[in-house]
């Protein structure tokens, strides 16, 4: 299972920007499930409501009406990809200094936190959270002696290095900054005359904001009294552009523009280019919902093979449910997706997936199509075998977790149960993009474009004959 990272949002100069927060939180609950959080400035001092679990259960109406009061709004959700699931590692995260009252909403991994928050201990800092999202607010404080906001921020970037897009309300300044690389999403909206911020652009459909373009790698974006300018914090190429491609296959929703793409017609070329990589004689195509959807459309529809939704999810099943009293065998997969018999039975069928990480879900996904009587059962995976871990914000952290790092194509087919698997290729996932020397393929090739950093005498990639990996407590 992959777990999503983070989504933003910001939004500056609205009457109701605590409830178009909201909102714009609410279209992107699919990027973190662990908490939510949103910061108001009313003018004098931030206003604050975070909490454990799902937007709706964190906010009400008495904290979008009355206690979220002023026009200026940050917001977040998170799922941990450093710092373990606690209110006070929830974000955005608030601190008071001199006249500076900062809220930050971070979306990404940094690659250097125990580097610098060791050095920053040495010097006297107090950490209250295990996030390295405090590491960053810290070096803002350092570097605002004698400097502006702006060239705080700056200075702070100069010394962090990994994936990050920032939304940093100052008193009444909001603020966007993606790192150099442009690893993680951030867009720039309008609603009327008023600036807004997303991780994804289906936030700024919920709230009928205008999408205006992609935040750019390693812009500043300021927005003050309704004004916007832009700054850098490098030279524009200064480094290559490695845009996140697993935000295309997996993490996006599928009506979000994702680094200007769509992310819907991504999905579906993958699906087409796979179809072109590996045809195969059979009845139907099918996916397992919901990730695999656009990819199957993609395959079925250049191949001319049938597309059959034969798995049904159930939409109402929450993250926690009853567990049955007796042993009731693959019931926690029974759940939430249960195949149709009579379209199965007997059938040769070819199953469309997003991404295989670690397998053992899919073995019995395929075991309960064998016991239907699928007559053959072919695999066909839209992007390439994940072989290496990411240490910029997706949840396979180390090389044990995935099946493709230590395993043929031919070992995993036979352990998943498939009469054949095929992934595209690295190749044909790029046809599928427009821009494809803008991505990051370090999961699928080892070729990372911000180089981990060894801490703590533990190894993420040992024994992968690639550059040694971040260590971390999080890294198992």
């Amino acid at each position: 299972m992959k777990k999503e990272y983070c989504g933003l949002f910001g939004i500056s100069g609205h009457p109701e920007a605590a409830r178009m927060t909201y909102f714009g939180l609410y279209a992107m609950q699919h990027r973190g499930q662990e908490s939510a959080g949103i910061c108001t400035w009313d003018g004098g001092r931030i206003r604050e409501q975070r909490g454990m679990g799902l937007v709706a259960d964190v906010f009400n109406e008495r904290h979008l009406g009355k206690e979220l009061k002023g026009d200026i709004a940050v917001g977040h959700i998170r799922y941990s990809t450093t710092g373990v699931s606690l209110l006070r590692n929830a974000q955005p995260f608030l601190v008071r200094f001199g006249d500076y009252k900062i809220a930050v909403g971070h979306n990404g991994n940094l690659v250097n936190t125990y580097e610098l928050r060791a050095e920053l201990e040495a010097e006297g800092s107090i950490f209250q959270t295990t996030m390295d999202t405090e590491v960053f607010v810290h070096l803002i404080a350092k570097h605002l002696n004698g400097n502006t906001i702006e060239e705080a921020i700056k200075k702070a970037c100069a010394r962090i290095k990994g994936a990050y897009s920032l939304i940093i309300m100052v008193n009444d300044k909001l603020i966007a900054v993606k790192d150099p690389n442009g690893i993680r999403p951030l867009a720039l909206g309008r609603v009327g005359d008023n600036y807004v911020f997303a991780s994804e652009t289906c936030a700024f459909d919920l709230i009928d904001a205008e999408y205006l373009r992609p935040v750019e790698p390693g812009e500043m974006i300021i927005i003050h009294n309704n004004r916007m300018t832009t700054d850098r914090i490098c030279e524009k190429g200064s480094v290559p552009t490695r845009q996140c491609i697993f935000e295309l296959i997996y993490f996006a929703r599928p009506d979000s523009l994702v680094f200007d793409e769509v992310v819907y017609e991504k999905r579906k070329l993958m699906g087409c280019q796979l179809a072109k990589e590996a045809p195969v004689d059979a009845d139907l195509v099918m996916p397992f919902p919901d990730s695999g959807n656009y990819a199957a459309v993609g395959y079925a529809q250049c191949s001319g093979i049938p597309l059959e939704l034969a798995m049904i999810r159930n939409h109402y099943v929450g993250r926690t449910f009853i567990q049955p009293s007796q042993d009731m065998r693959d019931f926690g997969v029974r759940v939430k997706l249960n195949p149709v018999r009579s379209v199965i039975e007997g059938k040769r069928i070819i199953i469309v997936e997003d991404s295989i990480v670690r397998g053992t879900t899919i073995r019995t996904r395929v075991k309960k199509l064998r016991e239907l009587g699928a007559g053959e059962i072919h695999m066909r995976v839209a992007c390439p075998a994940i072989k290496f871990p990411c240490f910029y914000g997706i949840d396979f952290s180390s090389k044990g977790e995935l099946i493709a790092a230590n395993n043929s194509i031919h070992e995993i087919a036979r352990f998943i149960g498939l009469d054949s698997l095929h992934y595209l290729t690295i190749p044909g996932l790029l046809e599928s993009v427009k821009e494809k020397d803008d991505y990051c393929l370090a999961c699928y090739d080892g070729n990372y474009p911000i180089p981990p950093t060894v801490t703590s005498g533990k190894h993420c990639l040992e024994d992968q004959g690639r550059k040694p990996g971040i260590i971390s407590e999080y890294c198992k």
